[in-house]
């Protein structure tokens, strides 16, 4: 049955308060529950539930991930050889001699008057695109690339906002065999330099502009600045979406969208998808980048068609047809996860815009227009809605809603609670936690497992996650580093321009050898709930004691007057410690001595007192990433002497002003009774 109901009323909610439970029935039907009975028909292999597949899952790597290619249906031109050729890591070794093609699978699914995919922006309404004008435009796009001189291995990038455009650039690009690298056309034009011009790209999509919050940004300035900075680039295809009838780009190189589609149909029997290795570069993610220049993270095709169908089918319990929203901006790799629910027939929804304009509610307006099963976004938003007073269960009728995703940062037991309070009480919250770097999840939603507040379902299937201590051991119900002791198939095929692979060990393999480490704190009940408490390399460690910054921002975000809040620790001469606070405040309020002491309060008692900060600092905007990410790390540095400059990469911030209060409130203050110099070890990016 739902407990949601219980969960319904206004009581605080803590930590592992349990929010909802799967009746029979909707446990009896979801994929998991299907794959556990095709293992025991198709394969002989009993389990009685998930803790027990979990457990075969990453004991038996080759029987698991041959199980999963067989239940989800990949196809390949030449079969492989076997599942694992080589298990250790770096250098696992997936699939050998297999040749597939990603795009191959999602056009597959072209189905005659169906719809394929959804859109809406600002401002125009909810439209369809369906299966055959989907799959035609790839197709045509294709042809036109090979035509250009597109080959295998070429790199294709785009600054495209999510829109159906972009989905049908990325699939005629890898449809051929090219690698795929997208930002989104917000970033500023040195922040995008500083991702493709590693990647030498001979084609480049991009748009005049883009509308956000009703207001229209020309973007060809920055274009241009962006085309002349990248000499390998052959043919830039531009999307007019502001003024139609303006180009100003390179004559020699560009045409327009229109032009480059501009071709006879390419019927489905005349086209051939280029057939590549299991690891041939599908597509490059880029870090943050917060510390030095974005690692350029390369995917393979048979990785992610792997990990994306066992995450959309078990960990969000997708099928056929159903349509799926996640708000996203294409510079997050949740975009490469909303495009990839394709691959299995379902529909998803694009929004390009701010999320609260028109109006606050408008995802939830499209998700009851579109009659979405899965809406997801990230907590931040949620704190969004709540403080605008939205509750989408009065106001939105949402029948077909059934599972709610939350990723991008760590939950907070109310944040969860709020969807039960203010959406629905029957639904099941899938929160999880992956990466840039695996593109996938690595915990998260389990539709046969009980909700607990604060706390995410369990670890993915075939994800040997652990929590390690210092010295390397397992833990349970400890904080410790967030570990991968099994390799993934969507793990970095290789770090673009890597030769020998040495930045590719540093980053992932320098702490604890043949072990992946992800950056996170991390901690496993013993029940296999899991919790993720910030960044590892943002370390709040006070007297041994390892503090993860989610648990401090868990209960800031409880608190009406605070907006938005940064948390670091300095590490003192003599074994001291200095934790300040920096919050930034709602409109009209100041911090005064009743809100310093009611933050330290509530910290003292729903932690302890090692969680209250030394001092608290009123801050007009807290420094992030151009994906939103808390910018820990860099602030440290400034605060420990290093110039903003030389701390962060200001091209990679969606706010680099912030950093100067930083800067100037560490020169002013005597807080800091040390100060580091910018070349020791550690200050160099490595961190990032």
């Amino acid at each position: 049955m739902s407990t949601g109901q219980a969960a319904a009323g206004t009581a605080p909610v803590r930590d592992g308060d349990l929010l909802w439970t799967p009746d029979p029935e909707l446990a009896a039907g979801a994929n998991v529950s299907a794959f556990i009975r095709w293992l025991a028909a198709e394969r002989g292999r009993e389990f009685t539930g998930f803790p027990e597949l979990y457990r075969w899952s990453v004991d038996d790597l080759p029987g698991f991930w041959q199980a999963v290619w067989d239940y989800c249906g990949v196809s390949a031109s030449v079969p492989p050889e076997r599942p694992v050729g080589r298990r250790e890591m770096p250098g696992a070794e997936w699939f050998p001699g297999a040749r597939l093609n990603y795009a191959e699978h999602v056009l597959r699914n072209e189905q005659p008057g169906a719809d394929a995919l959804l859109y809406r922006s600002e401002s125009t309404p909810l439209a369809a695109m369906d299966w055959a004008d989907l799959a035609g435009r790839v197709r045509v796009l294709a042809t036109r690339l090979r035509e250009l001189g597109v080959r295998p291995g070429d790199r294709v990038v785009s600054c495209l906002p999510n829109i159906p455009h972009t989905i049908i650039a990325m699939l005629a690009t890898t449809s051929i065999g090219a690698i795929w690298a997208g930002c989104s056309p917000d970033f500023g034009w040195r922040g995008v330099l500083d991702r493709f011009s590693q990647l030498e790209p001979v084609v480049m999509f991009c748009t005049d502009g883009y509308a956000y919050g009703g207001k229209d940004y020309d973007r060809l300035p920055e274009m241009a600045e962006i085309i002349a900075g990248l000499p390998s680039l052959r043919h830039v295809i531009m999307l007019p979406r502001l003024r139609p009838d303006r180009r100003e780009l390179p004559a020699d190189i560009a045409m327009t969208w229109d032009e480059a589609l501009d071709h006879a149909p390419v019927a489905a029997a005349d086209f051939r998808f280029e057939q590549v290795g299991f690891s041939h570069p599908l597509w490059i993610l880029f870090s943050s980048g917060t510390t030095g220049l974005p690692k350029p993270i390369v995917h393979g095709h048979g990785g992610i068609l792997l990990e994306q169908f066992k995450l959309q089918t078990f960990h969000m319990d997708l099928r056929r047809g159903e349509r799926m929203f996640f708000y996203t901006t294409t510079g997050w790799m949740m975009w490469n996860f909303l495009a990839s629910s394709l691959l299995l027939g379902v529909c998803p929804v694009l929004y390009d815009g701010n999320p609260a304009y028109p109006h606050p509610g408008v995802l939830w307006e499209t998700a009851e227009q579109a009659r979405v099963s899965l809406f997801g976004a990230s907590p931040s938003y949620v704190d969004a809605l709540s403080r605008a007073g939205v509750v989408p269960g009065d106001r939105y009728d949402l029948p077909d809603l059934r599972v709610i995703v939350l990723a991008g940062s760590p939950v907070s037991a109310e944040c969860g609670a709020w969807f039960y309070r203010n959406v629905k009480p029957d639904l099941w919250l899938a929160t999880g936690s992956g990466g840039t770097d695996t593109c996938c999840g690595l915990v998260g939603g389990v539709p046969v497992l009980p909700v607990y507040a604060g706390e995410i379902q369990a670890p993915h299937l075939g994800v040997s996650v652990k929590a390690f201590n210092e010295r390397g051991e397992s833990v349970t119900g400890e904080v410790g580093e967030m570990v991968i002791t099994e390799p993934m198939p969507s793990m970095p095929v290789c770090l673009w321009g890597d030769a020998d692979g040495s930045r590719y060990r540093d980053s992932y393999f320098a702490e604890f050898p043949g072990v992946w480490r992800q950056g996170d704190f991390f901690k496993i009940n013993a029940r296999g709930g899991c919790f993720v408490l910030g960044r590892s390399d943002a370390t709040l460690n006070r007297h041994g004691v390892r503090i993860g910054t989610a648990e401090i921002y868990a209960v800031l975000a409880s608190i009406d007057e605070i907006e938005d809040a940064l948390i670091v620790n300095l590490d003192l001469p003599g074994g001291g410690f200095f934790m300040p606070l920096f919050v930034t405040l709602a409109a009209g309020r100041q911090l005064d001595g009743r809100l310093r002491d009611a933050i330290a309060g509530r910290l003292r008692q729903e932690y302890t007192p090692r969680h209250v900060p030394d001092k608290i600092i009123q801050v007009r905007d807290i420094p992030v990433t151009l994906t939103g990410k808390k910018m820990e790390v860099p602030v440290r540095r400034i605060l420990q002497g290093m110039p903003a400059e030389a701390a962060a990469n200001v091209n990679a911030m969606a706010n680099p002003g912030s950093l100067a209060e930083f800067s100037g409130y560490a020169q002013s203050q005597q807080d800091f009774p040390f100060r580091i110099n910018p070349g020791v070890p550690g200050t160099d990016g490595s961190g990032d």
